[in-house]
């Protein structure tokens, strides 16, 4: 009998079998991520279609609790085209799957003042959609500016070494 490993609390989810749809790439940036999660989405029909071809836009979103819940709000996710007669709505709220214990977490997080919770990643696994969320404070424009140079000088280091050779 195989079992299962169980990934520490708080983690990055395992990336074994996974195919990434859409990134949220101004999170990582606009954000520095403390904790992440893993969360499965409750999607419909035309929805999980167009999540499949990646028609998903994750730009402006975030995550908000409503009623002990934790929905995603303002994800962009494209009519399918070959639908027929019955579509979703682009940008509705969509439930989050989570266990308590981490709901609890997330709560417990987005007590401190400055904290927000994101979505990072969108990702089918096993053929499920799973979100990569994550909990993060907003940087500063000098902190942007002095992540940009770090990255710039180490591009220049790196450079200078290759053509050293």
């Amino acid at each position: 009998m195989a079992t299962k490993k169980k990934s520490a609390k708080g983690t990055a989810p395992s990336k074994s079998n996974d195919t990434t749809v859409a990134r949220n790439r101004r999170a990582t940036f606009d954000y520095d991520i403390t904790q992440r999660f893993e969360a499965g989405i409750v999607l419909t029909g035309t929805e999980i279609k167009s999540v499949r071809e990646g028609r998903i836009d994750l730009q402006g979103s975030f995550a908000r609790f409503k009623k002990r819940e934790l929905f995603l709000t303002d994800m962009n996710i494209a009519p399918y085209i070959n639908a027929g007669y019955s579509q979703h709505v682009s940008k509705s709220d969509r439930k989050l799957l989570l266990h308590r214990r981490e709901l609890n977490r997330i709560s417990e997080a987005l007590g401190e003042k400055g904290l927000t919770v994101m979505p990072i990643r969108v990702y089918l696994k096993n053929g499920k959609a799973k979100v990569e969320l994550g909990i993060g404070r907003g940087r500063r424009n000098y902190d942007k500016r002095q992540r940009i140079r770090e990255r710039e000088e180490g591009r220049h280091v790196a450079r200078a070494l290759r053509h050293s050779d």
